[in-house]
Parts: C-alpha cells; structure tokens; sequence
C-alpha cells in the first residue's frame, strides 16, 4: 500500500474499554479515547464490534434507532441515566450483510447499543451525531474466521466507515484487586500482544491458549475477539499503542490504532 492509499483510509480501533465507570469519570483513558477522536476525521458511520453482543450466529445491528442498553449491574445510579442517542443505519447494515462471505450475517432489530459500545463513544463523540451500528460475536466460529470477517469489513475504510473493536487484552474479572500492583503475568501477557501485533504474527495471536500465561490472561475470549476483527480491518499498517497499562492488577486498558 502506498501512502497516498493510506491517507485515503479511515483508521481502525480496538479500544480497551475497561470498566462502565469510564463513561462518567474523567481519566487518563479517556483522556487518550478524546485526543484519538480529534486526531481522525469524522466519520460517517462507526461499526462497533463490542465484547458484549455474543451471539450463536454472526449479526448486523438494523434499526433506525438502537436503544441504550445497560447490560451491568451494582453501579451508581448515574450510570444508568445515561442514553446514547445515535441513529443507526438500516442501509448500512443492509451493506455488512453483502459484504461479509465468510458466514451468513443476519439482520436484528432487537440489540441496541451495549456498554461496550456507547461507554466509549459517549467520550469520543459526545454528540452522538454519527450514525452506529454493532456487528455481533458468535464465539464458536474458528478464531481464523474473525479476521477473515474483519478483511471483508475493510473496504468500509475507503467509505469513510470507522471500524472500532471494544473489548480488552487482558480480561480476568475473578482476579481483579481494585487497588492492587499489576500482575506480572497480566503484564507479559498483554507485552506478547503488542509485541505479535508489531510483528504481524497472527499465528501467535490465533494461538494465544499456548501462551504460558493466556488461561489467566484470557479465561474467556469474549473481549479477546474483537481485537481480532481490528486486525483483519489493517492494512499492513504499523499498529500505535495508546493506553498501555494494566488496570485492577489483571484488566488491560491498551489500544490499537492502524491507519495514524
């Protein structure tokens, strides 16, 4: 790729996107999530790929106006006072499902946009003026077939279409300390993924379970996944880090960016 095609790019993302509590406090990550929002051009639509939409079949999010899910519980009120009032894109949606080859997407009206979408976009683009809409994750399907899948999305990146996976490195909530030291194996880990990501080797991240310390790291693949689809989505492009620290001694806040 030249860089004159580069340029012509919209970037993609995966952003960690950690606790709910992000979407109403101010911190260093979302510090980073604002200067990365200014740094791109304006989107005209996100498709988010979202942890927290697991399904036994791969789906397109098709409505006009998705609904503000608050898919958690045990938080402060506030939290759950928060709406997200994107529209969404029938039409867009309509484009995901001739895109994809790989499996059969179908159309749902019934998802709206989970925590792992808007906690994040609530921050990015406060406005919520730009259209969004959420592909699913069906976590049977081989690790291969979710790049496969982010490939095909790709060519949204010359029409303007923001590509965001939500999810996060390392995620082991039954051992998380809310004021602990990082683990040490929480932080090799998350090393191994940025160092295979700089290195394009996706062998390594296909077969993360062999990593020495993955069990820990990624006990279920649910927020591992959509980093999956942000690599499929690059273009041979060098990835940028952001965010890089581990939080609650075993969540990883680290982020991707390609195509910046």
């Amino acid at each position: 790729m030249t860089k004159s095609d580069a340029n012509k790019l919209m970037p993609v993302l995966f952003i960690g996107h950690g606790s709910p509590m992000n979407a109403i406090e101010d911190n260093e990550f979302t510090d980073e999530w604002k200067k990365i929002a200014k740094k791109i051009p304006k989107p005209k639509l996100i498709l988010c790929i979202s942890a927290h939409w697991l399904k036994d079949s791969t789906a397109v999010l098709s409505t006009a106006n998705p609904k503000t899910i608050h898919d958690f519980y045990g938080f402060p009120e506030e939290l759950y006072q928060i709406a997200y009032p994107a529209k969404g894109s029938i039409e867009y949606a309509k484009v995901v499902k001739k895109l994809v080859k790989s499996v059969d997407v179908k159309l749902d009206d019934t998802w709206g946009l989970d925590h792992g979408t808007w906690s994040v976009l609530v921050k990015m683009y406060p406005d919520a003026n730009i259209p969004v809409i959420q592909l699913s994750i069906n976590p049977s399907l081989p690790l291969e077939t979710h790049i496969k899948i982010g490939k095909e999305l790709s060519l949204f990146r010359s029409q303007g279409v923001l590509i965001l996976g939500s999810g996060n490195i390392v995620h082991n909530l039954g051992m998380m300390r809310m004021n602990g030291e990082p683990f040490p194996w929480a932080i090799e880990f998350d090393e191994f993924v940025r160092k295979s990501l700089d290195e394009n080797n996706i062998s390594n991240l296909l077969t993360y379970k062999k990593h020495h310390y993955g069990k820990y790291a990624v006990p279920t693949n649910d927020h591992y996944i959509p980093l999956l689809y942000v690599v499929g989505a690059s273009k041979d492009e060098p990835p940028k880090f952001f965010c890089t620290k581990i939080f609650y001694s075993s969540l990883s806040m680290t982020c991707v960016a390609y195509g910046l």
